[in-house]
């Protein structure tokens, strides 16, 4: 195909040719000859380059290929949670490798209860962090947000519940500078509780015991703000059934300030010593009486009350003649069960004559005849 162009104008690389129906056309001056100038009319021929279109659908073809292989096959996946450890007041969570394909990550954030509770950096590539300051015996729910230049992801709800104070399994110990024989009694110790002995230093390590601080593993847990105790605190947790505070266990602490209580199997003991030790007062007060001695009176014994003291004579025995009933006084004493007594009266004067029969002649101090009798008595004896 033969097309005729006149030249109309060239500037600066670029040649403005005029078609025969007036249209202008851009056209690179390099590819006309040298001698053409404005006015010129030049005949450009036309063909179709099929092989040249053949070679440029191919290339597009492997372009598309190649995208829909990388962004569109794989993409961002949501991150997996779980729970390494838990204790009375904190909890372990980690989670697999973020998977990002070609995506650009954003942020990865951790919930709790629904609520963000702060944001996991991914500079160092942190697969576990550690939630402190629970309640103890209480149950929460954690999930991963993963934002992405792809979009966002979201782990599912993990629901953990932290343990009760009874609780020991989730004790994780690792030991320092120990004698051997200390080791393996601190081991033993661990197993019995439900514990778990690491050697190194971990993100879900408790409490790091040993009895001298020093060694790499005592100061990786001094920056980690992990509790350094002495071996007896994990024999305390032992004795008592429970996780015990570590104030007084640490390396350098007063023992005078650790908390010794019972064993497990003694705290049922107390309360029945107790229930023993502390009987009511009205069923001491209904106890029967000790049974008394057949001792000479003595001086030394507290004088009897008035209603106790029997009389040589029949005429003591007698009750005092009675008082009309408006000249009896009002007040008496306060009895066993709360309710008040007449001091004097008929009921005094029978329980004095019953326990007169009751002890007979066992040597009870009587009226003051009796006494001088019995002081006569030894005197005699001591002139013997």
């Amino acid at each position: 195909m033969l097309i005729s162009l006149t030249v109309g104008k060239v500037d600066a690389g670029v040649a403005v040719l005029l078609t025969e129906d007036k249209r202008l056309i851009e056209f690179p001056s390099i590819l006309l000859p040298p001698s053409i100038t404005s006015g010129s009319i030049v005949d450009i021929t036309v063909a179709r380059n099929t092989t040249s279109e053949i070679t440029s659908q191919k290339s597009f073809a492997a372009l598309q290929s190649s995208i829909l292989v990388a962004y569109g096959l794989a993409s961002p996946t949501a991150p997996v949670i779980r729970c390494r450890n838990a204790t009375q007041t904190s909890v372990v969570l980690e989670w697999d490798p973020i998977e990002l394909a070609t995506a650009d990550l954003r942020s990865l954030s951790l919930y709790r209860n629904g609520a963000k509770a702060g944001v996991i950096p991914q500079d160092k590539g942190i697969q576990a962090t550690k939630v402190s300051g629970l309640a103890v015996d209480t149950e929460y729910t954690f999930h991963l947000v993963l934002r992405t230049s792809a979009g966002q992801y979201s782990s599912e709800k993990l629901a953990v519940k932290t343990h009760k104070m009874t609780d020991l399994s989730g004790i994780t110990v690792t030991p320092g500078v120990l004698p051997p024989p200390l080791r393996e009694s601190l081991t033993g110790a661990i197993d019995r509780i439900g514990g778990t002995i690491v050697e190194n230093v971990r993100i879900d390590t408790t409490h790091f015991v040993c009895t001298e601080g020093r060694g790499p593993q005592w100061e990786k847990a001094q920056e980690m703000n992990i509790p350094i105790v002495r071996p007896e605190w994990v024999e305390g947790c032992e004795r008592e059934g429970r996780i015990v505070g570590v104030r007084g266990y640490y390396l350098n602490a007063d023992p005078r300030l650790r908390q010794v209580g019972q064993s497990v199997g003694m705290q049922q003991q107390p309360q029945r010593m107790e229930s023993q030790r502390t009987l009511p007062l009205q069923e001491r007060q209904q106890q029967p009486p000790t049974p008394l001695t057949s001792q000479p009176p003595s001086s030394t014994l507290p004088p009897p009350s008035p209603s106790e003291r029997p009389s040589s004579n029949s005429e003591d025995s007698r009750p005092p003649p009675s008082v009309p009933e408006k000249d009896q006084p009002a007040q008496g004493r306060p009895s066993a069960d709360g309710t008040e007594e007449s001091e004097e009266g008929e009921e005094g004067d029978e329980v004095a004559s019953i326990r007169k029969e009751e002890h007979g002649d066992l040597g009870m101090p009587g009226s003051e005849d009796e006494k001088a009798e019995g002081a006569q008595t030894l005197a005699d004896a001591g002139e013997l």
